[in-house]
């Protein structure tokens, strides 16, 4: 199969799967599932194809459910910097998943901030109003992204799909 084509394939799963599960596995405010699904497409797609995803996932939400523009805001810099994390810590898990929680955590809920306050009309919201769930629902969804591709790792699979998905021998 083309690269590309495997790309484009395993990005439209991940897509798939991320506005599928967001709803159903959630908690009040919070969609750890987002951030899962950011982490675990970072590792194997890298950083562009993560933005892809997220921000796909996020228009989707957006229309398909009538999730607010946090939806974007609070996973689009995570899913970046996780991919552009692992990739300059030469593939190191841990720096995917804190690559999501600064891009997240910090930076999302930041920009949120004058998303919800002045485009959104939530005059009632403050600066760091976000910060505390987008940290919480990084951590959570980057934890269990941790453990699912150390487990991965541990078996062999992870470096196969990610040889298979970059066509490598």
């Amino acid at each position: 199969m083309n690269e590309r084509l495997l790309k484009l394939t395993t990005l439209s799963v991940f897509v798939a799967v991320g506005v599928v599960i967001s709803p159903i596995l959630r908690i009040e405010g919070m969609c750890p599932t987002a951030h899962l699904v950011n982490v675990v497409c970072a590792v194997l797609l890298g950083p562009y194809y993560a933005l892809a995803c997220a921000t796909a996932i996020g228009i989707l939400r957006m229309v398909l459910m009538g999730i607010p523009p946090l939806a974007l805001t609070g996973a689009v810099f995570g899913a970046f910097l996780s991919g552009t994390f692992y990739r300059l810590s030469k593939e190191n898990l841990l720096y995917a998943v804190l690559g999501e929680i600064i891009g997240t955590g910090i930076i999302g809920s930041l920009i949120s901030y004058p998303v919800m306050a002045f485009l959104w009309g939530r005059g009632e919201v403050t600066l760091f109003f976000y910060t505390p769930m987008f940290i919480g629902a990084s951590s959570i969804g980057g934890a269990v992204a941790y453990i699912l591709l150390k487990i991965l790792s541990a078996n062999g699979v992870l470096v196969k799909i990610q040889h298979k998905l970059n066509n490598e021998k």
